[in-house]
Formats: C-alpha cells, structure tokens, sequence
C-alpha cells in the first residue's frame, strides 16, 4: 500500500512539474525571439507564435481566461490600463548601446576625413613650393636609379610643371 501511495505521489509531482516547463515562443515586431513562461499579447500575431503548450489558447491573457469580465471588473481594468505606461517593447540598453555604436562611428569617420583634408593640405603645400622653385628659373636636379644626380632638361622642367600643377589642381581647393 505503501509502495502504491509513494508511486502515485511521485507522478502527481512529475505531472505538476509538467506545466512549469510550459514555454511559449515568438517573434515580436523587431524580429526578435521571445521566450516566456506567460502567453505573447493580443497584438502578436498567430503566425509569429513558433510554439506554446499544448491545450493553451492563443493570444489571450490570463486574467481574460480564467475570470469573466464584469461591468466593474472591466471599468477598473479600462482605467489600471489607461494609466499605466504602454510597453514599448524598446530595451533601453539596446537603444544606448546602438546610440554610442553610432557616436563612436561618425567619431571614426570624421577623424579620418581630417586625416585625409590633413594630408590633402600637406602635398598641396609641398606642390606650391616646388612649382615656386621650377618658376624661379634656377638649374633643378633630381636622383636617377642608379643614384645619380641629373640636371633636369627644358622638355623634364615642362613634365615636372604639369605634374605639379596636377597636383595643386587636385589638392588645393
């Protein structure tokens, strides 16, 4: 009798257990998967349940199921509702985080457009003063690959002149 009574204990305590594991899955509006212990709100729709309990009800609340309404029961459930704040269903940590991802961002990009505007400035300066000294008239040389030192001939001066005159047209705006 004993052994009857422990047997019949032990799976009235596995049954209990059962419903403890009822998980309910969905997908809410920013496609994301939500996981609960409770039934998604009426607003999700049937499509986006990936799965529930066996012998729950879709989309209802709990207080809907398990009490019926009445006309001071609703009133009262009409004004708790109106007062309390709407769930925006917005992680607020999320936003902050995506909020900083962004700043961080337009940091990163910004400090590279002064990079660029930096160097811009830098071969512009370094065109003009050798445009200057091509201007001037003075004999200019260049190294060679053999590590020569050339003295640059009228046909080279003119090469070396549109070359630089390129560059300030592309840099120094």
């Amino acid at each position: 009798m004993k052994l009857i009574f422990r047997a019949l204990m032990t799976a009235l305590a596995l049954t209990a257990s059962l419903s403890a594991t009822a998980q309910y899955q969905w997908i809410d509006k920013d496609g994301r998967r939500v996981f609960s212990d409770r039934p998604p709100s009426a607003e999700v729709p049937q499509g986006n349940i990936l799965s529930q309990p066996r012998g729950a009800r879709p989309a209802t609340t709990t207080a809907a199921v398990t009490r019926p309404a009445t006309p001071a029961t609703s009133a009262a459930s009409a004004a708790a509702a109106a007062s309390a704040p709407a769930p925006s269903g917005v992680d607020k940590a999320l936003e902050e985080k995506k909020k900083q991802a962004e700043a961080a961002e337009a940091a990163k990009v910004k400090a590279e457009q002064e990079r660029v505007a930096a160097a811009r400035s830098e071969n512009c300066k370094r065109a003009m003063n050798a445009k200057a000294g091509l201007d001037s008239g003075i004999r200019m040389g260049r190294m060679n690959d053999k590590g020569e030192r050339e003295i640059l001939d009228d046909t080279q001066r003119a090469a070396e002149q549109r070359r630089l005159e390129a560059i300030i047209a592309q840099d120094c705006k």
